[in-house]
């Protein structure tokens, strides 16, 4: 029997998020907009003026333009208490670049506030990715989103506002351009309205700040958690937290005030809770937050940087032919080997498992005899070299046949890849009077 190989990558995932301000040039505008209504309606992009203050280092006075943005939720009927997550999207910022120096891909964060009115009053912090395609020198900046959640703690129609928002710049140097509404409330993108009247988890916290460099302290403010209770301020990355926490008390009225230094660059929310651990019906949050980078290189250090290249994913075999054990005419029975030892190789990184597959042809003989493909059987294993990010498991002992059979796989994951070994027991089960003589069959093995 000779087994032959094919390979394939698995693709990687791509995805890009376009963000961008650092200083401005003005467009012009006007106000568009109406009041809520008591239904939810569908998201309405809106313009509003702004008046924007570019980082002193542009040499241009402060701006007042036009925004054009749109707020979308995921959930526009809400339950009281229901957590409803917000997009902000600037579609049209009131600049373009006013230099003729290109601006470098991946350089933006956008920070930015969604005002709440009607039913519930407030604001939603909301913060972007730092992300951004290059900007040429004069070139309109590019469209981008900001997210961050909220909790419904009152039935009735929910408006939604674009708010304040901040383009952090890091090149060269940390920079800030600040845009804030003009007059306002601006108006209204979003309506949801909300349904039942239950108890309510009432617990908030605001921030001083939706962004800061790594290292920087974040004033948290909390009302309505437990008079007395101690509460955990901490840093949240999706559904785990961060190394970053601090404590508070409460006081008689249930507030607290704590100041977060926020170091790892994970965290992207932050949450004060009640307890040991978080607990929704115990906490509030999480408000979003983005560590935009380090500072400068102080005087007489050198930064250092270095590049981990991503691979591929790739098999060998340790040979090409497997002889099987004879059997005898009229006897039949099992004919035995073992498949040769095939390296697996996931030098990929990323989240992406692989399975490693293989189906046989029917084994021919003299005169045109031929031994089906479905009497192969065999009984897979593999092994996983220590250190590697995945654990391989073996495929299922059974008919290997023209249809083919897992041979070992590994799972997708937040982390993957490694070195694996991969071997199987082989057994072509040959009927009692087969015509004496040589069968082939080939086991062809692929790797996805």
């Amino acid at each position: 029997m000779r087994p032959t190989t094919r390979r394939s990558t698995e693709p990687r995932r791509r995805w890009a998020a376009a963000l961008g301000i650092t200083a401005l040039v003005v467009t012009g505008g006007g106000l568009l907009g109406g009041p809520a209504q008591a239904a939810a309606t569908a998201s309405v992009a809106v313009d509003f003026p702004t008046h924007c203050i570019p980082p002193p280092i542009a040499g241009i006075p402060p701006i007042d333009g036009t925004t054009t943005a749109q707020i979308t939720v995921d959930d526009a009927t809400p339950q009281v208490g229901d957590t409803v997550a917000v997009t902000y999207t600037v579609v049209v910022p009131a600049a373009s670049n006013p230099v003729d120096l290109a601006l470098p891909a991946d350089i933006m964060t956008p920070t930015g506030k969604v005002t709440l009115g009607g039913a519930q009053s407030g604001g939603v912090t909301v913060a972007g990715p730092k992300k951004n395609p290059p900007v040429p020198g004069k070139g309109a900046f590019p469209s981008f989103s900001m997210t961050g959640t909220f909790t419904v703690t009152a039935p009735g129609a929910i408006t939604l506002s674009p708010g304040d928002y901040n383009i952090h710049t890091s090149y060269i140097m940390e920079l800030d351009t600040p845009c804030t509404v003009t007059g306002p409330p601006a108006p209204v993108s979003e309506t949801v309205v909300a349904t039942g009247g239950g108890q309510v988890n009432e617990r908030a916290v605001q921030l001083s700040a939706a962004s800061g460099q790594a290292g920087d302290e974040v004033t948290v403010t909390g009302t309505k958690f437990t008079p007395g209770a101690g509460i955990t301020v901490a840093g949240r990355d999706g559904d785990a937290q961060t190394g970053d926490t601090t404590t508070a008390t409460a006081d008689g009225s249930g507030a607290f005030t704590a100041r977060l230094a926020v170091s790892d660059p994970d965290t992207t929310g932050i949450v004060a809770y009640e307890g040991g651990a978080w607990d929704a019906e115990k906490g509030a949050g999480p408000l979003a937050y983005t560590v935009t980078g380090g500072g400068e290189i102080p005087d007489g250090s050198q930064q250092l940087t270095t590049t981990v290249r991503a691979g591929t994913l790739s098999m060998t075999q340790a040979g090409d032919s497997v002889q099987l054990s004879g059997v005898d005419f009229g006897r039949g029975g099992a004919s035995t080997g073992d498949l040769r030892t095939v390296t697996v190789e996931d030098f990929r990184g990323g989240p992406a498992g692989w399975s490693l597959t293989g189906k046989v042809t029917d084994f021919k003989g003299p005169g045109g005899a031929r031994i089906s493909a479905d009497a192969l059987g065999w009984t897979p294993s593999c092994a996983t070299k220590p250190g590697s990010p995945s654990t391989c498991a073996a495929g299922s002992a059974g008919a290997v046949g023209s249809a083919g059979a897992t041979l070992a796989s590994t799972p997708d994951g937040a982390a993957t890849g490694g070195e694996f070994t991969v071997d199987a027991g082989l057994s072509l089960d040959v009927p009692a009077f087969t015509g004496a003589g040589s069968y082939a069959g080939v086991l062809t093995l692929t790797l996805t």
